[in-house]
Protein backbone atom coordinates (compact mmCIF):
# COMPACT_ATOMS: atom_id res chain seq x y z
CA UNK A 1 0.00 0.00 0.00
CA UNK A 2 1.07 3.59 -0.45
CA UNK A 3 1.26 6.04 2.41
CA UNK A 4 1.48 9.70 1.68
CA UNK A 5 2.63 11.91 5.10
CA UNK A 6 2.72 15.52 5.79
CA UNK A 7 4.78 16.24 8.55
CA UNK A 8 7.12 13.37 8.07
CA UNK A 9 10.25 15.00 9.51
CA UNK A 10 8.26 16.53 12.74
CA UNK A 11 8.12 14.58 16.03
CA UNK A 12 4.77 12.19 15.73
CA UNK A 13 5.75 11.85 11.72
CA UNK A 14 8.83 10.68 11.89
CA UNK A 15 8.05 7.82 14.28
CA UNK A 16 4.68 7.60 12.18
CA UNK A 17 7.17 7.02 9.02
CA UNK A 18 9.06 4.07 10.94
CA UNK A 19 6.34 1.71 11.69
CA UNK A 20 4.54 2.51 7.96
CA UNK A 21 7.86 1.13 7.17
CA UNK A 22 7.98 -1.56 9.16
CA UNK A 23 4.64 -2.48 8.26
CA UNK A 24 5.51 -2.96 4.85
CA UNK A 25 3.93 0.26 3.21
CA UNK A 26 5.58 2.05 0.36
CA UNK A 27 5.77 6.05 2.02
CA UNK A 28 6.05 8.93 0.54
CA UNK A 29 7.29 11.74 2.68
CA UNK A 30 6.40 15.34 1.87
CA UNK A 31 10.08 17.37 2.70
CA UNK A 32 9.98 21.54 2.85
CA UNK A 33 13.99 21.20 2.81
CA UNK A 34 17.24 19.70 2.57
CA UNK A 35 17.21 18.50 6.04
CA UNK A 36 13.71 17.11 6.24
CA UNK A 37 14.47 15.55 2.82
CA UNK A 38 17.36 13.47 4.31
CA UNK A 39 15.66 12.70 7.55
CA UNK A 40 12.51 11.47 5.66
CA UNK A 41 15.14 8.94 3.48
CA UNK A 42 16.87 7.84 6.94
CA UNK A 43 13.55 6.72 7.99
CA UNK A 44 12.73 4.83 4.36
CA UNK A 45 10.43 6.97 2.76
CA UNK A 46 10.82 8.51 -0.33
CA UNK A 47 10.69 12.38 0.01
CA UNK A 48 8.35 14.39 -1.75
CA UNK A 49 9.88 18.55 -1.82
CA UNK A 50 6.74 20.85 -1.50
CA UNK A 51 4.69 22.22 0.99
CA UNK A 52 1.20 21.78 2.66
CA UNK A 53 0.65 25.98 1.30
CA UNK A 54 1.01 25.15 -2.14
CA UNK A 55 -1.83 22.50 -3.46
CA UNK A 56 -0.18 21.72 -6.29
CA UNK A 57 3.54 20.79 -5.27
CA UNK A 58 1.54 17.53 -3.15
CA UNK A 59 -0.16 16.24 -6.24
CA UNK A 60 2.33 14.09 -7.99
CA UNK A 61 3.41 12.65 -4.90
CA UNK A 62 0.08 12.21 -3.46
CA UNK A 63 -1.59 10.69 -6.74
CA UNK A 64 -2.06 6.39 -6.55
CA UNK A 65 -2.15 6.89 -2.79
CA UNK A 66 -3.99 3.75 -0.89
CA UNK A 67 -4.05 6.56 2.40
CA UNK A 68 -3.12 9.77 3.66
CA UNK A 69 -1.87 11.49 6.49
CA UNK A 70 -2.29 14.85 7.47
CA UNK A 71 0.32 15.31 9.97
CA UNK A 72 1.32 18.73 9.42
CA UNK A 73 1.45 21.40 12.23
CA UNK A 74 2.17 24.95 13.25
CA UNK A 75 2.72 24.38 16.94
CA UNK A 76 4.73 27.15 18.76
CA UNK A 77 2.85 27.69 21.98
CA UNK A 78 4.01 30.69 23.29
CA UNK A 79 4.48 32.31 19.43
CA UNK A 80 1.46 34.32 19.04
CA UNK A 81 1.95 34.56 14.71
CA UNK A 82 -1.95 34.43 13.99
CA UNK A 83 -1.03 34.64 10.32
CA UNK A 84 1.50 32.27 10.38
CA UNK A 85 -0.86 29.71 12.54
CA UNK A 86 -3.70 30.13 9.97
CA UNK A 87 -1.69 29.50 6.97
CA UNK A 88 -0.43 26.40 7.74
CA UNK A 89 -3.35 24.95 10.30
CA UNK A 90 -6.35 26.10 8.60
CA UNK A 91 -5.15 26.64 4.89
CA UNK A 92 -2.94 24.15 4.92
CA UNK A 93 -5.33 21.57 6.02
CA UNK A 94 -7.39 22.41 3.52
CA UNK A 95 -5.11 21.83 0.56
CA UNK A 96 -4.11 18.51 2.07
CA UNK A 97 -7.46 17.11 2.39
CA UNK A 98 -9.42 18.86 -0.60
CA UNK A 99 -6.64 17.48 -2.70
CA UNK A 100 -6.55 14.01 -1.49
CA UNK A 101 -10.22 13.80 -2.05
CA UNK A 102 -10.10 15.32 -5.27
CA UNK A 103 -7.58 12.55 -6.07
CA UNK A 104 -9.83 9.51 -4.67
CA UNK A 105 -7.66 8.68 -2.04
CA UNK A 106 -9.47 5.52 0.19
CA UNK A 107 -9.11 7.18 3.37
CA UNK A 108 -7.64 10.09 5.26
CA UNK A 109 -6.36 10.16 8.27
CA UNK A 110 -6.18 13.82 9.86
CA UNK A 111 -4.37 14.31 13.12
CA UNK A 112 -6.21 16.85 15.17
CA UNK A 113 -5.77 17.16 18.50
CA UNK A 114 -7.62 17.86 22.02
CA UNK A 115 -6.52 21.57 21.84
CA UNK A 116 -10.02 22.55 20.43
CA UNK A 117 -11.69 21.47 23.06
CA UNK A 118 -9.84 24.56 24.89
CA UNK A 119 -9.94 24.45 29.10
CA UNK A 120 -12.36 21.73 30.07
CA UNK A 121 -12.51 22.76 33.62
CA UNK A 122 -11.56 19.81 35.02
CA UNK A 123 -14.22 17.33 33.23
CA UNK A 124 -13.04 14.45 31.44
CA UNK A 125 -14.25 15.18 28.00
CA UNK A 126 -14.88 12.52 25.28
CA UNK A 127 -15.30 13.15 21.21
CA UNK A 128 -19.11 14.14 21.62
CA UNK A 129 -17.50 17.23 23.51
CA UNK A 130 -17.75 20.94 21.73
CA UNK A 131 -16.49 24.35 23.04
CA UNK A 132 -16.76 27.53 20.64
CA UNK A 133 -14.14 29.39 22.03
CA UNK A 134 -12.48 32.19 22.81
CA UNK A 135 -8.89 29.58 23.34
CA UNK A 136 -5.45 31.08 25.26
CA UNK A 137 -3.87 30.32 22.04
CA UNK A 138 -3.24 30.78 18.54
CA UNK A 139 -2.59 27.07 18.24
CA UNK A 140 -5.85 26.09 19.81
CA UNK A 141 -8.00 28.74 17.87
CA UNK A 142 -6.02 27.57 14.51
CA UNK A 143 -6.63 24.07 15.45
CA UNK A 144 -10.46 24.43 16.34
CA UNK A 145 -10.97 26.32 13.01
CA UNK A 146 -8.83 23.39 10.58
CA UNK A 147 -11.65 20.28 12.60
CA UNK A 148 -14.51 22.36 12.49
CA UNK A 149 -14.37 24.25 9.58
CA UNK A 150 -12.41 22.63 6.94
CA UNK A 151 -12.51 18.79 7.87
CA UNK A 152 -15.97 18.34 9.29
CA UNK A 153 -17.44 20.25 5.96
CA UNK A 154 -15.24 18.16 3.89
CA UNK A 155 -17.01 15.23 5.42
CA UNK A 156 -20.10 16.46 4.64
CA UNK A 157 -19.28 15.72 1.27
CA UNK A 158 -18.08 12.68 1.27
CA UNK A 159 -14.14 13.06 2.08
CA UNK A 160 -13.17 9.59 3.64
CA UNK A 161 -11.72 11.44 6.59
CA UNK A 162 -10.82 9.66 10.24
CA UNK A 163 -9.29 12.04 12.63
CA UNK A 164 -7.12 11.52 15.46
CA UNK A 165 -7.07 13.83 18.40
CA UNK A 166 -3.96 13.14 20.75
CA UNK A 167 -3.44 15.13 24.19
CA UNK A 168 -0.01 15.98 25.03
CA UNK A 169 2.85 14.08 23.30
CA UNK A 170 6.01 13.38 24.75
CA UNK A 171 8.83 10.97 24.37
CA UNK A 172 12.59 11.23 23.36
CA UNK A 173 13.06 14.18 20.56
CA UNK A 174 10.54 16.07 22.26
CA UNK A 175 10.73 20.14 21.92
CA UNK A 176 7.30 20.71 23.31
CA UNK A 177 6.36 23.21 27.06
CA UNK A 178 6.22 19.33 28.50
CA UNK A 179 9.87 18.75 27.55
CA UNK A 180 10.57 22.02 28.65
CA UNK A 181 9.20 21.21 31.91
CA UNK A 182 10.53 18.08 32.12
CA UNK A 183 14.20 19.85 31.61
CA UNK A 184 13.81 22.76 33.98
CA UNK A 185 13.18 19.86 36.90
CA UNK A 186 16.28 17.92 35.82
CA UNK A 187 18.35 21.35 35.98
CA UNK A 188 16.66 21.57 39.58
CA UNK A 189 14.72 24.77 38.82
CA UNK A 190 12.92 25.43 42.35
CA UNK A 191 9.38 26.39 41.81
CA UNK A 192 6.25 24.73 39.94
CA UNK A 193 4.28 27.13 37.99
CA UNK A 194 0.60 26.52 38.08
CA UNK A 195 0.68 23.14 39.71
CA UNK A 196 -3.38 22.79 39.29
CA UNK A 197 -2.10 22.90 35.29
CA UNK A 198 -3.29 19.22 34.03
CA UNK A 199 -2.53 17.43 31.09
CA UNK A 200 -3.45 14.10 29.06
CA UNK A 201 -0.27 12.74 28.10
CA UNK A 202 0.33 10.59 25.04
CA UNK A 203 3.98 8.75 24.50
CA UNK A 204 4.30 9.13 20.70
CA UNK A 205 5.36 6.08 19.67
CA UNK A 206 1.84 5.10 21.32
CA UNK A 207 0.21 7.95 18.62
CA UNK A 208 2.03 6.88 15.67
CA UNK A 209 0.69 3.15 16.30
CA UNK A 210 -2.64 4.25 16.70
CA UNK A 211 -2.90 6.39 13.41
CA UNK A 212 -1.95 2.52 11.78
CA UNK A 213 -4.73 0.78 13.88
CA UNK A 214 -7.21 3.93 12.77
CA UNK A 215 -6.15 2.54 8.80
CA UNK A 216 -6.73 -1.13 9.60
CA UNK A 217 -9.67 -0.34 12.10
CA UNK A 218 -11.12 2.94 12.12
CA UNK A 219 -14.26 4.68 11.02
CA UNK A 220 -14.97 6.67 8.62
CA UNK A 221 -16.29 9.75 9.74
CA UNK A 222 -15.47 9.32 13.32
CA UNK A 223 -12.87 11.39 15.89
CA UNK A 224 -10.74 8.99 18.09
CA UNK A 225 -8.84 10.84 21.01
CA UNK A 226 -5.88 9.84 21.70
CA UNK A 227 -4.75 10.12 25.32
CA UNK A 228 -2.98 8.49 28.32
CA UNK A 229 -2.65 9.75 31.78
CA UNK A 230 -4.29 12.50 32.59
CA UNK A 231 -2.58 14.46 35.67
CA UNK A 232 -2.15 17.46 37.50
CA UNK A 233 1.68 19.28 36.85
CA UNK A 234 2.05 19.20 41.21
CA UNK A 235 1.51 15.35 41.09
CA UNK A 236 3.65 15.11 37.65
CA UNK A 237 6.64 16.37 39.59
CA UNK A 238 6.30 14.73 42.66
CA UNK A 239 6.17 11.80 40.17
CA UNK A 240 9.10 12.36 38.24
CA UNK A 241 11.12 12.69 41.42
CA UNK A 242 10.51 9.43 42.43
CA UNK A 243 11.31 8.11 39.21
CA UNK A 244 14.62 10.00 38.93
CA UNK A 245 15.90 10.13 42.68
CA UNK A 246 16.02 14.36 42.43
CA UNK A 247 14.62 16.63 44.77
CA UNK A 248 11.12 17.88 44.30
CA UNK A 249 10.62 21.53 44.23
CA UNK A 250 8.43 22.72 47.20
CA UNK A 251 7.11 25.97 46.10
CA UNK A 252 4.36 26.13 44.26
CA UNK A 253 3.04 29.36 42.57
CA UNK A 254 -0.81 29.19 41.91
CA UNK A 255 -1.97 29.76 38.56
CA UNK A 256 -3.80 32.76 39.46
CA UNK A 257 -0.95 34.56 40.91
CA UNK A 258 0.82 33.65 37.75
CA UNK A 259 -1.75 34.64 34.74
CA UNK A 260 -1.06 38.64 35.89
CA UNK A 261 2.41 38.89 35.57
CA UNK A 262 1.53 37.36 31.56
CA UNK A 263 2.39 40.79 30.03
CA UNK A 264 5.72 41.58 31.92
CA UNK A 265 6.56 37.92 30.64
CA UNK A 266 5.62 38.97 27.39
CA UNK A 267 8.84 41.36 27.45
CA UNK A 268 10.64 39.44 29.57
CA UNK A 269 11.00 36.49 27.65
CA UNK A 270 12.60 37.47 24.68
CA UNK A 271 14.77 39.57 26.28
CA UNK A 272 16.14 37.22 28.20
CA UNK A 273 16.11 34.03 25.64
CA UNK A 274 13.75 32.27 28.46
CA UNK A 275 12.24 29.06 26.89
CA UNK A 276 8.31 29.92 25.37
CA UNK A 277 7.26 28.13 28.34
CA UNK A 278 7.31 31.66 29.70
CA UNK A 279 6.23 33.56 27.27
CA UNK A 280 3.04 35.65 27.29
CA UNK A 281 0.97 33.05 25.99
CA UNK A 282 1.95 30.16 28.09
CA UNK A 283 1.53 32.23 31.09
CA UNK A 284 -2.23 33.52 30.28
CA UNK A 285 -2.82 29.43 29.71
CA UNK A 286 -1.41 28.48 32.83
CA UNK A 287 -3.79 26.70 35.45
CA UNK A 288 -6.45 25.14 32.66
CA UNK A 289 -7.06 21.65 32.28
CA UNK A 290 -6.66 19.98 28.89
CA UNK A 291 -7.76 16.33 29.62
CA UNK A 292 -10.06 13.91 27.85
CA UNK A 293 -11.00 10.25 27.66
CA UNK A 294 -9.51 7.48 24.60
CA UNK A 295 -11.90 4.87 26.04
CA UNK A 296 -13.37 5.22 22.15
CA UNK A 297 -9.72 4.34 20.99
CA UNK A 298 -8.99 1.71 23.59
CA UNK A 299 -12.34 -0.38 22.60
CA UNK A 300 -13.14 0.22 18.75
CA UNK A 301 -9.19 0.13 17.81
CA UNK A 302 -7.73 -2.02 20.44
CA UNK A 303 -5.39 0.30 21.44
CA UNK A 304 -2.56 0.37 24.30
CA UNK A 305 -0.96 3.15 25.30
CA UNK A 306 2.44 2.33 27.52
CA UNK A 307 2.23 3.47 31.09
CA UNK A 308 2.76 6.62 31.83
CA UNK A 309 6.20 5.64 34.23
CA UNK A 310 7.54 3.72 31.15
CA UNK A 311 7.26 6.77 29.21
CA UNK A 312 8.87 9.32 31.53
CA UNK A 313 11.79 6.72 32.36
CA UNK A 314 12.60 6.46 28.72
CA UNK A 315 12.21 10.47 28.28
CA UNK A 316 14.31 11.53 31.30
CA UNK A 317 16.98 8.97 30.30
CA UNK A 318 16.72 10.69 26.59
CA UNK A 319 17.00 14.28 28.64
CA UNK A 320 20.02 13.23 30.38
CA UNK A 321 21.89 12.31 28.08
CA UNK A 322 20.94 15.63 25.74
CA UNK A 323 21.44 17.42 28.46
CA UNK A 324 25.37 16.61 28.98
CA UNK A 325 25.56 16.63 25.46
CA UNK A 326 24.86 20.56 25.68
CA UNK A 327 27.20 21.10 28.83
CA UNK A 328 29.68 20.06 26.42
CA UNK A 329 28.86 21.80 22.94
CA UNK A 330 27.41 25.09 24.39
CA UNK A 331 28.85 25.76 27.76
CA UNK A 332 28.83 29.47 27.36
CA UNK A 333 25.16 29.75 26.15
CA UNK A 334 23.90 27.43 29.08
CA UNK A 335 25.61 29.64 31.28
CA UNK A 336 23.77 32.46 30.39
CA UNK A 337 20.70 30.31 30.50
CA UNK A 338 21.04 29.24 33.93
CA UNK A 339 21.64 32.88 34.39
CA UNK A 340 18.56 33.83 32.83
CA UNK A 341 16.23 31.53 34.54
CA UNK A 342 18.22 32.49 38.05
CA UNK A 343 16.53 35.97 37.40
CA UNK A 344 13.57 34.33 36.58
CA UNK A 345 13.20 32.74 39.78
CA UNK A 346 13.93 35.24 41.93
CA UNK A 347 10.99 37.49 40.10
CA UNK A 348 8.42 34.45 40.86
CA UNK A 349 9.61 34.15 44.27
CA UNK A 350 9.07 37.46 45.05
CA UNK A 351 5.68 37.20 43.38
CA UNK A 352 5.40 33.94 45.53
CA UNK A 353 6.08 36.01 48.61
CA UNK A 354 3.76 38.91 47.74
CA UNK A 355 0.79 36.56 47.31
CA UNK A 356 1.26 35.01 50.61
CA UNK A 357 1.92 38.82 52.24
CA UNK A 358 -1.53 39.80 50.43
CA UNK A 359 -3.37 36.60 52.02
CA UNK A 360 -1.98 36.88 55.33
CA UNK A 361 -2.83 40.94 55.28
CA UNK A 362 -6.36 40.06 54.02
CA UNK A 363 -6.75 37.23 56.72
CA UNK A 364 -5.91 39.83 59.22
CA UNK A 365 -8.02 42.33 58.67
CA UNK A 366 -10.95 39.65 58.14
CA UNK A 367 -9.77 38.76 62.11
CA UNK A 368 -9.94 42.30 63.19
CA UNK A 369 -12.99 43.22 62.05
CA UNK A 370 -15.28 40.14 63.08
CA UNK A 371 -13.27 40.98 66.84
Amino acid sequence: MKAFVTGGSGFIGRHLIRQLCEKGYDVYALARSPESTHLVQSLGATAVSGDITDKESMRAGMTGSDVVFHAAAWFKIGVPDRMQADMVNVGGTRNVLRLAHELGVGKIVYLSSIAIFGNTRGQLVDESYYYPGPFATEYERSKWLAHYKVALPLLQKGAPIIIAMPGSVYGPGDTSLVAQQMRLFYRGFPLVPAPETTLSFTHVEDVAAALLLLVEKGRIGESYILTGTAVSLGELVEFWGHLTGKPVPRLRLPGSVLRPLAPLMGMLQPALNLPPIFAAETMAALGSTYIASADKARLELGWQPRSLQNGMLETFAWIAESEAQLALERQPEQEKRVAALAALAALLLFAYWWHGRNKSLSAGSSVSQSG
